[in-house]
């Protein structure tokens, strides 16, 4: 009996889903790379889908603060990092609690001007709530390198 017990409990431990044993820091990371990939396909509605209805925005390209659903997506819609293809570089995520998890990292937006690529790396924060079952970012900073310091 007792190595049926184990026999199930390890085939019950390879049929589970992977995701069934992800943590907050897992969960809020995997919002940052379905925020990545809904940037490079250029769809600023399942980027919005990812705020919350009252999140705030320092976006990369803007000295503005947008706030709101209707604010962040005027940002999205005329951003020059929309719809190029985002790289994300380095991450590290801090769990603040069950339902809040800060995620901070470098990235590279590709741009295209004139016909050529031009790499834009940055940096970003985001911050991501879990509300009911769904993990949203309710606050997110994206700002340039700042200049090497001359020497």
């Amino acid at each position: 009996m007792k190595y049926l017990i184990q026999a199930l409990t390890v085939l019950f431990l390879l049929l589970c889903p992977l995701h069934a044993f992800a943590g907050p820091a897992e969960d809020a990371s995997a919002i940052i790379d379905r925020w990545a990939g809904a940037i490079t396909a250029n769809d600023v509605e399942a980027v919005l889908k990812l705020y919350t209805p009252n999140a705030l925005l320092h976006g990369t390209s803007s000295p503005k603060l947008y706030a709101g659903t209707q604010s962040i997506r005027e940002y999205f819609n005329t951003a020059s990092e929309s719809g190029k293809k985002v790289t994300i570089s380095e991450r590290h995520m801090v769990v603040l609690a069950d339902t809040a998890v800060i995620g901070v990292g470098f990235y590279e937006f590709d741009l295209v001007q004139q016909g050529m690529r031009v790499p834009r790396p940055a940096r970003f924060t985001f911050v991501m709530v879990k509300r009911g079952n769904d993990w949203l970012i309710a606050h997110h900073h994206s700002s340039v390198f700042p200049p090497a310091p001359l020497q």
